[in-house]
């Protein structure tokens, strides 16, 4: 993760002449919290994009005088650390070429620019791709299905892709349409190559589960 403190203007004017003033990513005048994240989103998304990457998530939050402006990337061949920083100086550029056209008032903030974490929901067809040979759990119709992805974006039904998973060593294929939300399970001894043979940790094992009636 990158974290670079964008500084208002007053504030490095007031190291003296010649100080470096660094970029700075200002609220917008007007609009709550909401608001100014989809401005945001509508500056940060295209210099992502424009570097080959997805924009995962964007979230504005408070902390103390300051706010923080937290983006998360992510790309099929994952995020280095040499591609944070690259970001991390583009986004800023384009906040403080903002900043220079007035879209934004004098409120400082602090850019991070971060991969997203094992605890992101699996929720798009890239999402999966990405998390091949990981042990999942996810919910499918009314049952909860645990099982390791082997493949992904392959042929299902009708013409519809969806992923294949080993579940209690038989394979599966479920269309993207019957899949909720997936979540990877952390795992201590995953093998090399994430065969479907690897032993989950925490307890969790690949298999169905079936909703709980209530009494």
């Amino acid at each position: 993760m990158s974290s670079r403190p964008q500084r208002a203007g007053r504030a490095a004017a007031a190291r003296g002449a010649g100080a470096r003033r660094e970029p700075a990513a200002r609220a917008p005048r007007g609009g709550g919290l909401g608001a100014h994240a989809e401005r945001l989103r509508s500056l940060v998304e295209p210099v992502v994009e424009s570097a080959g990457y997805d924009l995962e998530g964007l979230d504005v939050s408070r902390a103390g005088r300051r706010s923080v402006l937290r983006v998360v990337v992510d790309s099929d061949d994952g995020v280095d650390l040499d591609a944070v920083a690259e970001l991390s100086r583009a986004i800023s550029g384009a906040l403080d070429g903002a900043e220079s056209d007035g879209a934004f008032g004098a409120e400082a903030y602090t850019l991070e620019v971060t991969s997203p974490g094992v605890d992101r929901p699996l929720r798009e067809p890239r999402h999966w791709r990405r998390n091949v040979g990981r042990l999942v759990s996810v919910p499918v119709a009314e049952q909860t299905v645990v099982g390791r992805i082997t493949a992904a974006d392959i042929p299902v039904e009708a013409g519809e892709l969806g992923v294949e998973m080993d579940v209690a060593g038989a394979p599966r294929r479920i269309r993207y349409a019957e899949l909720g939300p997936g979540r990877v399970q952390i795992e201590f001894d995953r093998p090399a190559g994430a065969g479907s043979d690897g032993a989950a940790a925490d307890g969790a094992e690949a298999g169905v589960t079936e909703p709980e009636e209530e009494a």
